[in-house]
């Protein structure tokens, strides 16, 4: 290919990136943590209401965390992108109760031929001890740090043994979720402002030592005492 054409669609790809990535960000994003919460309770309750989510509602309870993505924005033309806002509640499986949230970024970007735009809700299940220490990690990546695996669909699906199990479900143009190669890293300025002071991720999804009354609906709508129930992961 002539040097000149290179040039060219290499600055029209650089346009391209500058000018979608922005327009993801913002759509895909919450202004404040407590908006973040209420949405990600009513994605969490109409997930556990499907009746093609038997999977999930008959795991759940050996998960060692859950992320709730409510809005995962994916679009662009030519080029895609992905970015979103989501909540983390961890089990402590000693007294059977979940933490409050944790907030963090889902996001990545892919070149390819997508036009149009996306937007996913997303849960994913942390199953291992591997998957939940990554998250309390300031950056990874699914798939290259974490093993993934497609949520099981249906009354008689099975899942793949993996740290991470993904469920999505896409409204739009695109068909199907692909979160491999998505990174993850956290809020740190949103959980100061949720709980009002500094405190670690430890703090939050570890130690339980924080609280907000406004997540009572999310926690609440987590299965609980399940004090019987022991992880899967490895």
């Amino acid at each position: 290919m002539d040097r000149t054409i290179r040039s060219f669609l290499a600055g029209i790809t650089a346009v391209l990136i500058f000018l979608s990535l922005p327009c993801i960000s913002r759509s895909a994003d919450f202004t404040r943590p407590d908006e973040l919460v209420i949405k990600s309770e009513a994605v969490l309750k109409s997930f556990l209401a499907d009746p093609n989510m038997q999977w999930l509602r008959s795991n759940l309870h050996q998960a060692q965390g859950i992320f709730i993505v409510p809005q995962m924005v994916r679009g662009g033309f030519f080029i895609g992108g992905s970015g979103g806002s989501g909540t983390l509640l961890a089990k402590n499986f000693k007294t059977g109760q979940w933490s409050f949230p944790a907030f963090y970024t889902m996001g990545s970007v892919s070149l390819g031929l997508q036009i149009g735009a996306d937007v996913s809700e997303i849960v994913l299940l942390v199953m291992s001890s591997k998957g939940m220490k990554a998250m309390l990690t300031t950056e990874f990546k699914l798939g290259a740090d974490i093993a993934i695996a497609a949520g099981p669909v249906g009354a008689s699906a099975k899942a793949q043994l993996a740290d991470i199990v993904a469920f999505g479900r896409a409204k739009g143009a695109f068909v199907g979720l692909a979160v491999d190669g998505a990174v993850i890293a956290p809020r740190y300025e949103w959980n100061t402002l949720y709980y009002g002071r500094d405190v670690l991720l430890g703090d939050i999804l570890v130690n339980q030592s924080v609280t907000n009354p406004q997540a009572d609906g999310l926690r609440g709508a987590l299965p609980r005492d399940e004090r019987n129930a022991k992880p899967l992961g490895r």
